[in-house]
């Protein structure tokens, strides 16, 4: 039984193939991966995922922008935003965007992903 749909957005084609593994192995099915906002937007409509596993910094885009973005389109929608840099993340500015948490890149094998994702 699969945990969950979910999209991956990173504009790192390295680690959407790592986030593919690890959430695969752990049960999700990944339905799309999108590198920017509107391919996100695009994947989100024609996917309807449960979940997206979303980079905080996508090239010159903000991770918490697309997520308010997204959750416009879907507000029931989990998002998980994830970063290499921590510093980056304030707790606020990730409740703000409406995000169900921040994990950064390095803990997400040992994070509780079916938690944070809500599936």
């Amino acid at each position: 039984m699969s945990a969950g749909r979910v999209l991956v957005v990173d504009d790192h084609a390295g680690f959407r193939a790592v986030a593919r593994d690890l959430l695969r192995a752990r049960g999700y099915t990944v339905v799309a991966e999108a590198d920017r906002e509107s391919s996100a937007l695009e994947a989100l409509t024609r996917f309807a995922p449960d979940a997206v596993m979303l980079d905080v910094r996508l090239g010159d885009e903000s991770g918490f922008d697309v997520a308010r973005a997204l959750m416009r389109v879907q507000p029931d929608l989990a998002v998980l935003l994830v970063s290499a840099e921590e510093a980056d993340v304030q707790a606020a500015r990730v409740r703000g965007c409406g995000a169900r948490g921040f994990v950064s890149k390095r803990q997400l094998v040992r994070s509780d992903l079916a938690e944070l994702l809500g599936t």
